[in-house]
């Protein structure tokens, strides 16, 4: 059995993705299909520009009857941040911010979000989830022993900004995703958040508490959002030449914004899940896509992103204090946790999905993307 791992000539990631394909020149399928998504989905330049501007016009003038533009989801990070900024101070909209708490926001995370909310005079809703609910639902996940535990979270983000978008009678949700700092990541490592079955076949073989405050959306409930009420998601900053250094110094200097350390790292259930359960139980350095991504955006040299993989991404002393706060948290013992990371790894496979549907009615899917991604 070889097991040497090979590695992408062009990025760095490798055969950790066990799905990984390299063509003749040592070229990986995620350079590719980076390539692929950039002449799709980016619309920088000039020609993002005049798409932007015909964007914020029919925002302005198809806002409905709501009191704000858009719907904004906000977490401390950088990407929500910038969003927040850009909406407010560059292109003059009335944003509502709508924020999650899961229960797991790091202090840092709480302050920036409520800094730049308060500097840029934007209105926040928070939904708090019962802790109880959503401490079975991740358990859950952990004990299910399949690799994306955080599906609950984005889940639930996404279903809470079509809800408030649906109340408010607000039709468009800028989000901060974006193919520049995002446009990688290996399918083996993730899977569709989207996947209420999925979902409620792991509560129920694993949980044991009703879901009565955890935003969710069915198939039905989706289609009612994107085909009747026609609400679109935007990924804005895929409409600016978007660089994530830059970024950081606009908030930093104009909203003072803090640096938490790490991609996603304002959770710290996702900093320990990322850093600490994904490298020791699944064997996967997430950093490695992320990297990736910013040398294809050209963010970042190939050498500089080896550099900076063999840096520590988990202070010791850092890793110690958040196993035991999560630990403790999610009201597991020592020994129980152990279990749990020693857990035989299962397949999305091995419980209800709707994974058949996306499949065989893929145009219905590309249909609904295309209805709630403005991309014109």
């Amino acid at each position: 059995m070889n097991d040497r791992v090979l590695i992408c000539k062009r990025c760095i990631m490798d055969t950790s993705d066990p799905e990984i394909i390299f063509d003749s020149n040592g070229i990986c399928n995620h350079c590719i299909r980076y390539e692929d998504r950039v002449k799709n989905e980016l619309h920088n330049g000039e020609e993002g520009g005049k798409k932007l501007n015909s964007l914020l016009s029919d925002m302005k003038q198809k806002m409905g009857n709501g009191e704000y533009d858009c719907i904004i989801g906000v977490s401390g990070g950088v990407d929500s941040t910038m969003v927040a900024y850009l909406a407010k101070k560059r292109f003059g909209l009335n944003p509502l911010a709508v924020h999650l708490d899961n229960g797991w926001n790091s202090e840092l995370a709480v302050n920036n979000i409520h800094k730049t909310l308060e500097i840029l005079e934007i209105d926040l809703y928070t939904h708090v989830i019962d802790w109880e609910e959503f401490k079975d639902l991740q358990l859950s996940f952990l004990n299910s022993s399949f690799i994306n535990a955080e599906i609950p979270s984005d889940h639930a983000i996404i279903a809470l900004l079509f809800q408030i978008a649906s109340q408010k009678k607000t039709p468009y949700i800028l989000g901060g995703s974006n193919i520049v700092t995002e446009g990688i990541l290996a399918s083996s490592w993730v899977y569709d958040y989207k996947d209420w079955r999925l979902i409620k076949g792991i509560h129920k073989r694993f949980g044991s508490k009703r879901l009565k405050t955890f935003p969710h959306y069915g198939m039905l409930r989706l289609f009612y959002y994107v085909f009747l009420k026609r609400i679109k998601y935007i990924p804005i900053l895929n409409f600016i030449d978007y660089d994530k250094e830059e970024a950081m110094d606009i908030i930093q200097n104009e909203l003072g914004w803090v640096y938490y350390g790490g991609k996603h790292y304002e959770s710290i259930y996702t900093r320990f899940y990322q850093s600490y359960i994904l490298p020791h139980k699944y064997g996967v350095d997430k950093r490695k896509a992320h990297l990736s991504t910013l040398i294809m955006s050209g963010q970042m040299s190939r050498e500089e992103a080896i550099e900076e993989i063999q840096k520590e991404s988990y202070p010791s002393d850092l890793m110690e204090e958040d196993r035991e706060y999560v630990i403790k948290k999610l009201g597991l013992t020592e020994d129980e946790f152990n279990e749990i990371m020693n857990l035989p790894i299962r397949s999305y496979k091995d419980y209800p999905n709707s994974s058949f549907f996306y499949r065989k009615l893929s145009f219905i899917v590309k249909l609904a993307k295309q209805l709630t991604t403005y991309n014109r």
